[in-house]
């Protein structure tokens, strides 16, 4: 079966009906089928940062900045372990440095670095290596001191600031919010976290985390805008034709629900025009 964006006008408008049940069956099979990407961890590899932070920080009994930067220098990919830790998306935490440490990291910079560390086990560490080579470089000649790179300073204060709020856990909670800590492993701080990491989570804790959704669970991907995207540019392409009636309706649109998932709205001019049509 041919696709929208595959017919011409006159096609389109004699198969108009067809067109509409082919691409709410493609809209229905893309809801269990997401696009992963080139940045897309797979649990191999997480798991693998995972066992090296694990083994820095000796069962995180020494939670420290120094164990903390030995793992990522080690495996960039410990940042996102850390970040997991955390319960937090890169903006999210960036704002939390910016806010509490004074740190000049921005939204956009927490992002690329949570992806090129994803994309790459061994960036942080080309990062240390060039900045020791231009450190010896200006120790022969004399020359003045070099600044530490700005991604190095940026992960610092990422580092500074989990810490920090992973070691306090949870104060003491009201009845009317949840707090974004109060999670399995750091509701009591290194006691929580190091309990998790001793024993057997029980599946109940993954459940139930999973079920309250937004709080524990993070945007770790971008991967729902881009399913957005690539349904809207499908749908745009079938049936907004330049100069058509359809495309003077306007086009269907999406939201974020709990900042996580993404409903799509059909305009009702274009669903009246399609349910004209179909009489």
């Amino acid at each position: 079966m041919k696709r929208p964006f595959e017919l011409d006008r006159q096609e389109l408008n004699e198969l108009l009906e067809k067109m509409v049940d082919v691409t709410m069956s493609d809209l229905g099979s893309e809801f269990l089928l997401m696009p992963i990407g080139k940045g897309f961890l797979k649990y191999e590899d997480f798991r693998t940062a995972y066992e090296v932070l694990k083994r820095h920080t000796r069962a995180f009994t020494h939670f420290t900045e120094k164990e903390i930067r030995q793992a990522l220098l080690e495996n960039s990919r410990t940042l996102c372990v850390l970040r997991a830790v955390l319960g937090m998306t890169p903006p999210e935490w960036a704002e939390l440095a910016r806010t509490e440490c004074d740190s000049d990291i921005t939204q956009g910079a927490a992002r690329g670095l949570d992806k090129a560390c994803r994309d790459r086990a061994d960036h942080l560490m080309n990062m240390e290596k060039r900045y020791q080579g231009r450190l010896s470089r200006h120790k022969e000649k004399g020359g003045k001191p070099v600044e530490r790179p700005k991604g190095l300073r940026r992960m610092d204060d990422l580092i500074k600031v989990a810490i920090h709020h992973i070691r306090l856990g949870v104060p003491k909670e009201t009845e009317d919010v949840i707090h974004r800590l109060a999670k399995f492993d750091t509701r009591k701080g290194l006691e929580s976290l190091r309990h998790a990491a001793r024993e057997n989570v029980p599946y109940a804790v993954l459940l139930y985390e999973r079920f309250l959704g937004r709080p524990f669970v993070p945007i770790v991907t971008p991967y729902p805008n881009w399913l957005a995207r690539s349904w809207k540019m499908r749908l745009r392409k079938g049936f907004e034709r330049p100069g058509s009636r359809i495309e003077r309706q306007g086009g269907p649109s999406a939201y974020p629900v709990s900042g996580k998932h993404r409903i799509f709205a059909f305009p009702m001019r274009l669903i009246r025009l399609w349910s004209l049509r179909r009489k």
